[in-house]
């Protein structure tokens, strides 16, 4: 049958149109997101800085815990570390003495801001782990001297003010060097220098270790210790941007959940697509049941135009797949999700899963759409083929208890969602959720078309002779209206889903930062710790507190954090405390929110140990449980214990200075952003732009898959349309007609597809708020209604025109 599936090919390209197009975009989307789950999984950043150290020994960049998995079995267990890990410098001694070792170069990295543009700042000692060369001038050797690389535009003799994490000095450049790393500026300091302005006495962040000339590389195990690992290879790059490591987990579970959600939502779309296909061509697979064709060979047509369609949309669409993923890539770049140096992995896996699984796909859809189609009796298929019935047939009687089973998974999700906490864990949950509601709407699609076509019909009606002729065609024609409702509703789910579970957490958490907020001024962001101490001595100033921003993880499990200074804290800032207290917060204490708590099962007084940023281990006692946890974080910590274990010890400042304005702080911490109360809050809102780039694409994945089913659907009407005309309708008339069916439909498809995303939506606000009322902004609701109807008349009236501009009788003598 695959030859006679071929010819039937030939002849019905325009049927098959729709499903080629959703196949296709389905195996672009899973190659582009296939791709970003590999570079997730085998990718790595080059070594920029440590290019020139063939080993380079750092700290363990990995948390780890053996965990019990029974029958006195265990496994250790690994997550990454945000922060990078310091090593004590003694350690370079003791590899120095290793047999082998040539020679070692100590480094210590830290931020510094020249010119208003970011570098990061080492001591001249470790040059040649790159290795950077002068190109004029000399190296530094006093205090206040520095050497710039070529890329900062400075020149020796040059004077520039540098803030440090310790605060602001003004330097001599010395020195500027023949090179430029592509992805970071650098500064040079005097090796003591560097060294005090790191801030960690007896630590330095790297050593490389460089082996003698022709001899073998040396045996470095026995002198690592206090966590240390050697690193070689691209291992040496994942040491110097932690932030790349970061990435390629988001891209693990970006991709991952990106490429199953396309795949997902491309067998929903091409099973409906395939079914009005079916539909379209009943009478000529009833003349084939009718002379002998067996179910078998219905089937195996049927099945073999979906295949070979499925094989060239997934040939082509993988190739397009490949563009679609560096064009991801590209844009998770600009918006600072991935950093530019994290190289995109290319290789053949992508570009082939991604056909096979839309062949798959489209053999799936193509099997589950023909069932009943092929079973059918001739006589009843030739019966059904001249006047569609109007009962519930057998198949959509079975599909009822399928139906039943989807709003059983649908029930059991939204139960799981509402518990979940953590947004890791529940945006993949909540995807599903409501493509499973999505599928159970699609299965109830025939009852749910005819039940509104009984409620539309006096309303239709009400519009003379288009509407008339609308209530009769939908009548008629439930069926067909049931095809077109299921992308629709798929297409208003996942829309609302998606862009209001954004919505819903980005108001919760301005709502709480709102509330947490009683500071008059805000300085932001990478304020020193000597620009704090400054503005504490400005006539005026009541309170001052800083705020480092952090992550830290209890066990395995990763919580965000803020560290604060104590004094004064409660006069800039209010976490609304529960149980417990702030007063006295310092030392061992620790706060958490309500929801870490519960998730933590600790109270307060509970002990809590924790791994910092950089993996060093404290021991802390819980001293107040606070409500707003998603606009401070999940732990608030003290602010010098954090401070010594992050990259980054630079903070925001809170100001209580009632009497004061602005522009007294201005002078008094001059190059530093002062906001008011309303700005910070603003300023502190989350960004959802990446999460809305990747979802967009399951947006127009939907949207593309309605206007698809939708001109099929008009296109196969064209000798009913040319029978109307014959009778005396005008083609006004009939454009009018086509008009109220389609915002039937439309109206129809946006109360399910609201009252799936609401019920999804309301689950997801409950687990990560703990109300059960999402925050959808009524413009933005009404615009993606809009949206919907816009593109759904788009794609009934422009073929709809087409088929008109032919004339009655030839419409009606063409082939059916």
């Amino acid at each position: 049958m695959v030859l006679f599936a071929l010819r039937t090919l030939r002849h019905r390209r325009a049927a098959f149109a729709g499903a080629f197009v959703a196949l296709l975009c389905a195996s672009a989307l899973v190659c582009g997101c296939g791709m970003l789950l590999e570079t997730g999984l085998r990718g790595g950043a080059a070594p920029e800085r440590y290019a020139a150290a063939p080993v380079l020994v750092a700290g363990d960049r990995y948390v780890r815990e053996t965990v019990d998995k029974g029958d006195g079995e265990s496994k250790v267990k690994a997550k990454a570390l945000t922060d990078r890990r310091w090593v004590p410098s003694s350690l370079a001694g003791r590899l120095a003495a290793v047999p082998g070792v040539g020679r070692v170069v100590t480094e210590v990295t830290f931020l510094a801001v020249a010119g208003g543009r970011a570098f990061r700042g080492h001591g001249w000692e470790s040059a040649g782990l790159t290795p950077f060369t002068l190109r004029s001038g000399r190296a530094p050797r006093a205090g206040d001297e520095l050497v710039a690389d070529a890329g900062a535009g400075l020149a020796a003799g040059a004077r520039v003010d540098v803030e440090t994490p310790v605060g602001r000095r003004t330097y001599r450049v010395v020195g500027v060097t023949a090179e430029a790393l592509p992805s970071q500026g650098t500064l040079f300091f005097a090796t003591g220098e560097a060294r005090r302005l790191a801030g960690r006495p007896g630590l330095v962040s790297a050593i490389g270790v460089f082996p003698r000339a022709g001899g073998p590389a040396p045996d470095l195990t026995p002198a690592l210790a206090g966590g240390a690992v050697a690193y070689t290879g691209d291992e040496r790059g994942a040491v110097e941007f932690p932030d790349a490591e970061q990435a390629r987990l988001k891209l693990v579970s970006l991709g991952g959940a990106l490429g199953g959600t396309s795949l997902l939502v491309a067998i929903l779309v091409v099973v409906g697509t395939f079914a009005l296909s079916a539909q379209q061509r009943q009478r000529e697979i009833a003349l084939l049941r009718a002379v002998a064709a067996t179910p078998a060979q219905v089937r195996g047509m049927l099945s073999g135009e979906a295949l070979l369609v499925g094989a060239v949309a997934g040939a082509l669409g993988s190739a397009l797949g490949v563009g679609l993923g560096f064009w991801l890539r590209s844009a998770f770049v600009a918006l600072g999700a991935m950093p530019e140096n994290l190289r995109l992995v290319v290789s053949p896996f992508p570009a082939l899963a991604a056909p096979a699984a839309t062949v798959a796909a489209a053999w799936a859809a193509a099997r589950i759409s023909a069932r009943r189609t092929a079973r059918i009796r001739p006589v009843e298929a030739l019966g059904e083929a001249a006047l569609p019935v109007a009962r519930l047939p057998l198949g959509r009687a079975l599909a009822g208890a399928a139906c039943a089973a989807c709003a059983a998974g649908g029930v059991a999700l939204t139960l799981v969602l509402s518990g979940l906490t953590s947004e890791a864990a529940s945006g993949p949950v909540t995807m599903l959720t409501a493509l499973v509601w999505t599928v159970a709407v699609a299965l109830l699609a025939p009852a749910l078309a005819g039940a509104a076509v009984a409620l539309l019909a006096k309303v239709l009606r009400a519009s003379r002779v288009a509407g008339h002729l609308a209530a009769a065609n939908l009548r008629a024609g439930s069926r067909r209206l049931a095809s077109v409702i299921t992308p629709l509703s798929l297409m208003t789910a996942m829309t609302c889903t998606i862009l209001f579970a954004q919505t819903t957490m980005g108001d919760a958490a301005q709502e709480q930062a709102a509330a947490s907020a009683r500071a008059d001024h805000v300085l932001a962001p990478q304020v020193s710790r000597a620009a704090a101490d400054a503005v504490r001595r400005v006539p005026g100033v009541e309170a001052v507190t800083e705020v480092l921003r952090t992550s830290v993880r209890v066990g395995l499990e990763r919580f965000p954090a803020q560290a604060v200074t104590s004094p004064g804290l409660l006069a800039t800032l209010d976490p609304g405390v529960v149980s417990g207290s702030l007063d006295g917060f310092g030392g061992g204490s620790v706060a958490v929110s309500g929801t870490a708590a519960s998730r933590l099962g600790v109270t307060v007084g509970s002990p809590l140990r924790l791994a910092l940023g950089d993996g060093a281990a404290a021991a802390l006692r819980v001293s107040a449980v606070y409500e707003r946890g998603l606009g401070l974080g999940d732990l608030l910590l003290p602010y010098e214990l954090v401070r010594p274990h992050v990259d980054d010890p630079t903070s925001t400042v809170l100001v209580s200075a009632p009497t004061l304005g602005r522009a007294e702080l201005e002078r008094a911490v001059p190059g530093v952003a002062v906001l008011d109360r309303v700005e910070a809050t603003a300023a502190s809102a989350p960004n959802a732009d990446v999460n809305l780039v990747a979802m967009g694409l399951i947006i127009a994945f939907t949207a593309i898959a309605a206007v698809n089913t939708l001109a099929m659907a008009t296109s196969d009407r064209s000798r009913e349309l040319a029978l109307l005309r014959l009778v005396g309708t005008t083609r006004r008339q009939v454009l009018w007609m086509l008009r109220l069916e389609t915002l039937a439909a439309v109206l129809v498809s946006a109360v399910t597809g609201t009252a799936v995303s609401l019920v999804t939506l309301a689950a997801f606000s409950r687990g990560m708020t703990g109300s059960a009322l999402p925050y959808v902004p009524l413009p933005a609701y009404l615009a993606v209604v809009g949206a919907a109807a816009a593109l759904a008349l788009a794609a009934t009236l422009l073929p709809a025109r087409v088929v008109l501009q032919a004339r009655p009788v030839e419409a009606l003598g063409a082939r059916a």
